[in-house]
Order: C-alpha cells, then structure tokens, then sequence
C-alpha cells in the first residue's frame, strides 16, 4: 500500500444497516506488497483453463494480461498528502461531503462493491482540504476489502491524523457477490457507519449528522 503522509500548510429495495463499533486505534494499511505480475497472468490463464475456458482464441489470449493488469490496478492506492490548514476563523460546525462515489473489491469473493460514502467532520484546531477526504475514501478502498473495515478505517485515520472535534463515516455500497451470485438480491444495499468523538457522544450532533446524510432513507442510483 501507498503511503499517505500528513502536511501542514498556513494560511424500495432492501436496506441492510451495519454500526462499526468505536475503536481506539487507527487501523492502517497492510504493508506494501509487491505485486507478481508474470504469476498473476499465468494463474489467470490457469484459471480460465480450468474453468474450460481455454486462451487458444483470440477473444481470451489476452486476458491474462488484462485481467491482471487490473486488479494490480484496483489494488494499489495513489499516494497523497493529508493537506491540513489553520482553523483561523473558528469554524467549529459540521463539515460534510455527501455522496462521494467508491468501489472496491469484496475479499471473499473479489467481486465489486461500489456506492457512495458521505463523510462528516466536526473541526477543532485545524480544517482539511474538501478532496483529501476522498482521497482517504480512495485509499483504504484499493485494496481487499469488507465494508466494516473500510468504513472504520477511514473514520480512525481522519479521528487521528486530523484531530478533529467528531468525524461521522456512512458508506451505503451494493455488493455484485449478492446482486450476481448466490441471493441475487438486484439493487439492495448495505449502510455501515463510524461514529467518533461528539458525532458519537452528544445525541443532538449525531442526530443532524445522520438527518444530513440521510443514509437508508431513499432510493440511490449508483455510478457503475
């Protein structure tokens, strides 16, 4: 995994809904793992060969490499810097992005999850740049994930580097491992939340964190 270091500057259908509980350690990234791409192309072909797909024609005689390619692709993080500034005016209300669009790989069945997270800080000392939150989102996604996980890791990694009054985390995400295979349960969603600080503690706070977000209330089309 990438690196994400921290930088200072001056001036309808059916809904599951999950709570991660409160943790007070960030859950970072697994290590760096260097990718085998020659192994990676040469299980794939193995793959499709037992699937009685053989690469003998020219639809399938590059999809090893393809294949390949890709999830190195959707497995590796870009890294950036978690660019913060001066609270210099006080600000000290809810800061919230709605509806950022993610995805991500299912790691029990590597298949897709994708929807859209909305992602909520309350600023004490300092304030941080609007798309570096989505740059965090981005991050933690790329990789093998579940949606407890994710949603937890992004709420610790923003509670610690950004030290922040409260941070509320709430990712609604359709997984293709239910909608495709197995249930085949077409458009439902699953809603996870992370609470931290006073988002978590005052009853007013959270309360119109979560009638801002709205998470599980309307039907959502997501970008594919």
């Amino acid at each position: 995994m990438a690196a994400i270091t921290l930088a200072t500057e001056a001036p309808g259908p059916a809904t599951f809904v999950r709570t991660a509980p409160m943790t007070t350690a960030v859950t970072a990234p697994p290590p760096p793992r260097e990718i085998d791409l020659v192994r990676a192309r040469t299980a794939v072909a193995e793959l499709l060969e037992a699937l009685g797909r053989g690469t003998d024609s020219e639809h399938l005689a590059d999809t090893p490499r393809r294949v390949a390619d890709a999830l190195a692709e959707l497995l590796t993080p870009r890294p950036f810097e978690l660019t913060t500034f001066p609270n210099d005016e006080g600000y000290d209300e809810l800061v919230l992005v709605r509806d950022v669009p993610f995805h991500s790989l299912c790691e029990h069945h590597l298949l897709p999850f994708h929807g859209v997270a909305h992602l909520a800080y309350l600023p004490g000392e300092r304030i941080v740049g609007l798309s570096k939150l989505a740059r965090v989102l981005e991050h933690f996604s790329r990789d093998l994930q579940v949606q407890e996980r994710l949603t937890q890791q992004v709420a610790d990694l923003l509670q610690q580097r950004l030290r922040p009054r409260g941070v509320g985390v709430v990712l609604e995400a359709e997984h293709l491992c239910m909608s495709l295979r197995g249930v085949a349960v077409t458009g439902s969603r699953t809603v996870t939340s992370a609470l931290r600080g006073t988002l978590r503690e005052d009853p007013r706070s959270r309360a119109e964190f979560l009638a801002l977000v709205g998470a599980g209330t309307a039907v959502r089309s997501y970008p594919r």
